[in-house]
């Protein structure tokens, strides 16, 4: 039990980071790594030390992301009048931030199968394998989502159309 507490421990960090990437809000980003901490936890009796806890600890996260924005399609937040439902009227002077306000924006706009997929091998570092285990999808299917993300991201950069390929 203390090398598991131990090991959840040690994927905070990285939960909160992957957490923050799916959801874009750090309140509901820190409400899924809680829900999911507390679900390994439950369930620390079906997790099999075969390999290491953070694949395990990202699937379900996804699923609870998932179940979330389901429930969030059918019954949508209403906004709070306090808060203003718009950008300031200035915008950032600094280059960096506005590329990387830019790059959110665009994987904002990615399907969420994309973004997942994306998110788990090219930000938490996960191998192909690993990613595909986690999101439940075969590896082929993992690395053509990365794909047309990686490829919706360079037309939104460039400003072109998707370039159409002929298979044989």
């Amino acid at each position: 039990m203390s090398a598991f507490l131990d090991d959840l421990e040690a994927a905070v960090p990285a939960l909160r980071r992957y957490a923050r990437a799916l959801t874009r809000d750090a309140d509901r980003a820190d409400d899924l790594v809680q829900d999911c901490l507390e679900r390994a936890i439950a369930k620390q009796g079906l997790w099999r030390p075969l390999g290491p806890l953070r694949p395990w600890l990202y699937r379900i996260m996804v699923n609870l992301h998932r179940n979330d924005e389901r429930r969030r399609r059918r019954a949508p937040e209403t906004s709070d009048l306090d808060e203003p439902g718009f950008e300031p009227a200035t915008p950032p002077s600094q280059g960096a931030h506005l590329a990387l306000a830019e790059t959110a924006r665009a994987l904002d706009r990615l399907p969420a199968e994309q973004r997942e997929a994306l998110l788990l091998v090219v930000t938490e570092g996960l191998s192909y394998a690993e990613a595909a285990a986690v999101l439940d999808i075969p590896q082929g299917t993992l690395m053509s989502r990365i794909g047309r993300a990686r490829e919706t991201l360079r037309t939104m950069a460039d400003g072109t159309q998707p370039k159409l390929r002929t298979v044989k």
